[in-house]
C-alpha cells in the first residue's frame, strides 16, 4: 500500500506558518524544547521526500521539513519571486516564528543550494549545515532549459490515478522503492475544479533566480558536511571535492549506488551519514527518555 500512513510523515503533524506575506506548510517531528533540524527538499518537490529519514531524529531534535514557497502546501508568491534571496528570507523568517537562534540546516538539490547560500550569509545563526547533492551554481544552459519548462502551464489529469502514474523524478535515474515514489507523487497533487495537478508553481522554475555560491563558500564557518549519490549526475565526485577545498573544515560523504535523490534511493545510509555528523557537532541531545532517566537494557 503507497497511504501516507506507511510512511514516516505518520509520525508527523502538518503546520502552516505566516512568512514574508505567505503562508508556507511544514511537517513537524518531535519536541519544540530540542535542538532545531530543518529539512529543504528540492525544486519542484516538497517536504514529504524527507519521510524516510525525518522520524530517525525526533527523539532529539525538533525536526521541519519545509515546503519551500511555490512548492507542496506552501502558498505560490504572487508576483513570482523565487531568487535565493527570497527563500533565505523565508528561512529567517520561519527562524523568527519559531523563536530559533540556531539551526541545522539540511539541503537537497534546489534546497541544498538555499542552504550553502543561507550558511555563506547567515554563518551564525546555524550550528551545521548538510549540503546534499547540490550545485552552487546552475549552467547557464541549464537554467534556460528549467525557464522554459516552467513557462509551460501544468497539465491536468483527469483524476488522481493518472497523475500518480504519469509522475517521474528529475532527473529521472532513481532505485527508490515503488511504494515510495506513489507515496511521493499522492502527496504532490491537489485537485482544482474537478482535475488534478502537480503541486508546484510553475513560476518556481520559469522565475528561478539562483545566486552563484561559489563565493560565499569561503565563508562558511559552521561544521559542514557535503553529500553526493554515487552515481548522481548533478553533483559530480570533482565537483563536490571542489566544494569541499572552499568550505573551511568542510567533510564529504558519498551515498553508494545512489543517484542525485538519494534519500529516496537509500535512506538508511542517509539517516547513517546525518547521524554521525549531528553527534560530531553535538553530543548533548538525548534520545526521548534517557534524559528522564528511564531504563532500558544497557
Amino acid at each position: 500500500m503507497d497511504h501516507a500512513e506507511d510512511f514516516g510523515c505518520r509520525h508527523a503533524g502538518s503546520r502552516f506558518f505566516e512568512v514574508n506575506g505567505l503562508r508556507l506548510h511544514g511537517l513537524e517531528w518531535g519536541n519544540p524544547a530540542h535542538p532545531p533540524l530543518l529539512l529543504l527538499h528540492g525544486g519542484s518537490a516538497h517536504c514529504h521526500w524527507w519521510d524516510e529519514v525525518a522520524p530517525a531524529f525526533a527523539d532529539r531534535y525538533h525536526v521541519i521539513s519545509l515546503d519551500q514557497r511555490g512548492h507542496g502546501a506552501s502558498q505560490w508568491s504572487d508576483p513570482p519571486a523565487y531568487g535565493t534571496q527570497d527563500f533565505v528570507s523565508d528561512l529567517l523568517g520561519l527562524m523568527e516564528r519559531l523563536g530559533w537562534e540556531r539551526m541545522t540546516l539540511v539541503g537537497h538539490s534546489m534546497g541544498g543550494h538555499n542552504a550553502m547560500t543561507f550558511a555563506g550569509w547567515h554563518p551564525e545563526r546555524l550550528s551545521g549545515v548538510v549540503i546534499v547533492d547540490s550545485r552552487p551554481a546552475i549552467p547557464p544552459e541549464r537554467l534556460e532549459r528549467m525557464r522554459h519548462r516552467g513557462r509551460r502551464i501544468l497539465r491536468p489529469y483527469e483524476n488522481p490515478d493518472q497523475a500518480v502514474e504519469r509522475f517521474r523524478l528529475l532527473p529521472p535515474e532513481t532505485s527508490a522503492p515503488a511504494p515510495l515514489l506513489r507515496h511521493l507523487a499522492r502527496a504532490g497533487i491537489v485537485e482544482r475544479e474537478g482535475k488534478w495537478f502537480y503541486r508546484f508553481d510553475p513560476s518556481s522554475n520559469g522565475s528561478r533566480a539562483p545566486v552563484d555560491a561559489w563565493p560565499l563558500l569561503p565563508k562558511i564557518s559552521c561544521p559542514t558536511l557535503i553529500v553526493r549519490g554515487e552515481f548522481s549526475p548533478i553533483m559530480t565526485r570533482e565537483m563536490a571535492r571542489a566544494i569541499q577545498e572552499k568550505i573551511p573544515g568542510a567533510q564529504l560523504a558519498e551515498v553508494p549506488e545512489a543517484y542525485h535523490h538519494l534519500m529516496l534511493d537509500h535512506p538508511a545510509a542517509c539517516v547513517a551519514l546525518l547521524e554521525r555528523f549531528l553527534q560530531e557537532i553535538d553530543p548533548s541531545p538525548s534520545r526521548e527518555g534517557e534524559d528522564k532517566g528511564e531504563g532500558g537494557a544497557g
